[in-house]
């Protein structure tokens, strides 16, 4: 789409003045060191504008992703209880096959198309009919190999589940282009309505299926679905149709581009996964299931913000790519927003752990809880690693994401299978640890060698919020040693402690990121005053 389009679509997009929108853009989305007046809203600049639609963008998609969540939340308590550890075992053991499959097809093109400022029609057909193209060839090549995945972890049920479940890379293929295009235009409430009616058809079938003993099915189900739905209502909503041209013109250009990004997602994928191909070689699947059940619960708490930003930030990013320094403070606005509400809640969970696995999933899943600490220590650093990652991606440094992305996996995997070896599944989770963290080191690296927020300024930025975070969780833990209660009363009483700490820190000593956090919150606080 031309760029005067999305010029426009963003000029209507941020029509009116809005108070709120102001001080949550100045917040977080100021587009230059020096913020925009209220009073300049009334001739809106191509800044102010964008700045607006990018405010519009987090709203949508926060509501989005909290909606999510609370359907995500409501599932995991209803399906963990008429599912067990070996069905989840069983997904989990395919993901690293799924995901590759899908980061083949994406190709780098979905970034490649956000990235370049003017996509013309030729471009996105192009892009739609080679990745129907490769679907169709990486679908053969799992439907071939599966009855051999199936004897490498010794479950003949995987080879029938990867068979069908392998559908969902033609559902991908088929809605990439359009799923990008309303992303390129910023339109996140489109996407934001969809995911959500998505997730509760989904969520409905797959109980109903569940109850009436389906097993693993019942997840196979939900995963079609979860694509199948929004590919289908994109083709009509768009209505973007792909004209019956192939330029290699157009895929060479874009494919400069998307190579590195292909590589560098490529290898993101087996890095994350790698752990899971590990447990279901070494493990049973039900010591898969209960990892997973671990890794996504704290995947949903460390980047349940982070999702949200990142889905409008990367879009704004390569807007902003030719103004360095007005990157570098939005990185340090959203980062330090992001870790002022993410590093309490990662220690919250990690130590209210035990009830709140046993309260949500039943006894059944108490195996789960060693897995979720330590993964919670991991989640810190997740948790901003999209913030630093996407920038860099924003500013066409795909070829130097590429290489150190390939440091990271292979330090990465050294330090799993060196866990693995040396102490068992507690060793690989160990791994995994450090292995988030060694990337996070990375990323801000990057950002401080091609942007110029420093990496010293950015690790100083964050250690007040930590520091708090690791006193008031330590204290709480002191306290809780010293009284005998319940398993749901020490959980309370955990809570109540550390939020009681945490926000007196917050009152008494104002630090930077709870000024951000409260100049972004303020305008949803004074939203719920007035419905109220």
């Amino acid at each position: 789409m031309a760029y005067s389009e999305r010029q426009r679509l963003a000029s209507s997009g941020g029509a009116g003045n809005n108070t709120e929108t102001s001080e949550l853009g100045g917040a977080i989305f100021s587009l230059s060191p020096t913020c925009i007046s209220e009073g300049e809203t009334d001739t809106p600049t191509k800044s102010n504008r964008l700045k607006q639609k990018a405010v519009k963008g987090v709203i949508w998609t926060a509501l989005q992703k909290y909606s999510i969540m609370l359907i995500q939340f409501v599932s995991g308590i209803i399906l963990a209880r008429l599912l067990t550890p070996y069905d989840y075992g069983c997904i989990g053991m395919l993901m690293i096959f799924m995901l590759l499959a899908e980061s083949f097809i994406d190709g780098g093109f979905g970034s490649a198309l956000i990235q370049k400022k003017e996509p013309t029609q030729t471009d996105y057909s192009t892009i739609f009919f080679w990745d129907l193209g490769l679907s169709a060839v990486l679908y053969a090549v799992l439907f071939l190999s599966a009855p051999f995945i199936a004897y490498f972890y010794g479950i003949p049920l995987l080879s029938d589940v990867l068979r069908i479940q392998g559908i969902v890379l033609f559902i991908y293929a088929f809605n990439i282009v359009q799923s990008n295009q309303l992303r390129k235009k910023l339109n996140f409430k489109v996407l934001s309505i969809v995911t959500i009616l998505t997730s509760i058809t989904a969520l409905t079938v797959t109980v109903i299926m569940a109850y009436h003993g389906f097993g693993v099915w019942a997840l196979v189900a939900q995963n079609i679905l979860t694509a199948a739905i929004p590919a289908l209502i994109f083709w009509f909503y768009v209505r973007w149709r792909p004209q019956l041209v192939f330029s290699w013109q157009s895929f060479r250009e874009l494919f400069s581009f998307g190579f590195y990004m292909f590589l560098t997602n490529l290898l993101n994928q087996f890095g994350h996964q790698i752990q899971g191909l590990l447990i279901g070689r070494f493990y049973n699947a039900a010591t898969m299931g209960y990892y997973s059940k671990a890794n996504s619960t704290e995947r949903l708490a460390s980047t349940s913000i982070s999702k949200v930003m990142s889905q409008v930030t990367y879009p704004l990013y390569a807007e902003m790519q030719d103004n360095k320094a007005a990157l570098g403070e939005m990185i340090k606005k959203i980062t330090l927003t992001l870790s002022y509400v993410t590093f309490p809640l990662m220690f919250i969970l990690l130590l209210c752990a035990k009830p709140l696995f046993i309260f949500l999933y039943s006894d059944r899943w108490a195996d789960s809880v060693p897995y979720f600490q330590v993964l919670c220590v991991a989640g810190l650093a997740y948790s901003l690693q999209s913030v630093n990652y996407q920038s860099v991606a924003a500013i066409g440094k795909s070829r130097t994401m590429f290489i150190w992305t390939f440091v990271k996996r292979a330090v990465g995997i050294i330090f799993v299978v060196a866990g693995l070896l040396l102490d068992g599944m507690r060793g690989l989770l160990v791994g995994m640890v450090l292995n988030t963290w060694f990337s996070y080191f990375i990323n801000i690296w990057l950002v401080s060698k091609h942007i110029g927020y420093r990496w010293q300024r950015q690790l100083l930025d964050l250690l007040p919020v930590l520091l708090a975070s690791l006193v008031a969780a330590a204290l709480t833990y002191f306290v809780g040693t010293f009284c005998s209660l319940s398993l749901y009363a020490d959980g309370v009483l955990k809570l109540v402690i550390f939020v009681a700490l945490y926000a007196a820190w917050s009152k008494l000593f104002h630090p930077e990121a709870y000024q951000y956090f409260s100049v972004a919150a303020k305008p949803l606080m004074k939203k719920i005053k007035r419905k109220k």
